[in-house]
Formats: C-alpha cells, sequence, structure tokens
C-alpha cells in the first residue's frame, strides 16, 4: 500500500517547493598549477584542494569591469565562510608583477589568509584560462571574460556566474555553502 503512495509524495513534494536540490553540475578538472601570489611567495594550486574555491580574471590598470568584479569578489569574501577561498588571476602578467597585485589586494580589502591574487608565466595563465576554466586566454587585456568560476573541494568545475546577469554574489554564496556541506 505504502508504494502506491510514494510516486504521488514526490509529486507532492516538487509542486510544494520542497524537492531536494539536484547536485551542482560538473564541467571538468582544474589541473595543477604553480604561480607566484601577491606576495612574491610560490602559489602551489593543490593548496587549494579540501577547499572550495572561487576564481575570476582580471588585471590591476583596468578601467573597465575588473575593478566591480574584484568588489563582487569582495562582498564573496564577507558573504561566506572563512573555509572558502578565492583566487585571482591576472590577464596581464607583463605588468601586474606581485607588488602591482599586492596593491590592488590592498585597494579591495583583500584578507590574504583567503583570497590570493596569481601570477606567473603566459603559457601557465593561458593553460589555466583557456583550457581549464574555458573563459579564453590571457594577454589579450580588456578582452577577457567577466565570469566567476566555483570549484569545488577536489578541484572540480561546479559553476559559471557572470556580471551581465547582474550581481552574482548570492548566487556565488549559496552555491558554494552547498558545496561545502557536500560530502562527495
Amino acid at each position: 500500500m505504502l508504494t502506491k503512495w510514494i510516486p504521488s509524495l514526490g509529486l507532492f513534494l516538487l509542486l510544494a517547493g520542497c524537492a531536494p536540490e539536484q547536485p551542482l553540475k560538473i564541467f571538468g578538472d582544474v589541473p595543477d598549477f604553480e604561480l607566484t601570489d601577491q606576495q612574491g611567495r610560490k602559489f602551489d594550486g593543490r593548496s587549494l584542494y579540501g577547499h572550495v574555491w572561487v576564481v575570476d580574471f582580471i588585471y590591476t590598470t583596468c578601467q573597465g569591469p575588473c575593478p566591480r568584479m574584484s568588489s563582487h569578489m569582495r562582498a564573496i569574501q564577507n558573504a561566506t565562510s572563512k573555509g572558502l577561498r578565492m583566487v585571482s588571476f591576472t590577464v596581464d602578467p607583463d605588468n601586474d608583477t606581485p607588488a602591482a597585485l599586492a596593491q590592488y589586494a590592498k585597494r579591495f580589502g583583500a584578507d590574504e589568509s583567503r583570497w590570493s591574487f596569481l601570477t606567473g608565466s603566459k603559457e601557465t595563465l593561458n593553460m589555466l584560462g583557456k583550457d581549464a576554466f574555458h573563459l579564453g586566454s590571457v594577454g589579450n587585456g580588456i578582452d577577457h571574460s567577466t565570469r566567476f568560476v566555483l570549484v569545488d573541494r577536489k578541484g572540480r568545475i561546479r559553476g559559471y556566474y557572470g556580471i551581465a546577469d547582474g550581481n552574482p554574489v548570492d548566487k556565488i554564496a549559496k552555491d558554494a555553502a552547498r558545496l561545502e556541506d557536500e560530502k562527495t
């Protein structure tokens, strides 16, 4: 008798808005990488494993969307748990030295224990921007992606969020919290 009610109960929960959320889709894996952070220290991408993290691509002399993206990253920093990590990769490694990135980080109130600004070889940055995150090549200056990427504890890409769609902070914070609660 109970088996007759189970499909009806599922439909009722779905219609009532109580259906469980589906897991976030997996878009691919982020490979290991080594770059340099805003303090001039070697940054090993493996240090992010075990953490949920948010990524964006910016450059420090941008007069367009980068300051807006960095303001959103600061809001993400303020709206999420201390366990969440944030990574801003430069698209202008010729000019974005560690010193320039450190000054930029200070300008946006980055908690450097959580938010890293990375520079390094164009080859590594291109591999990440184009091949790993599927956002485009590095070195194109103003012609770079304005999307944020959410990565889970295992280094898997789980979401893309654009600033063209409005303020993505609440959605990123919500999805990041879901990934932090995820068991797999």
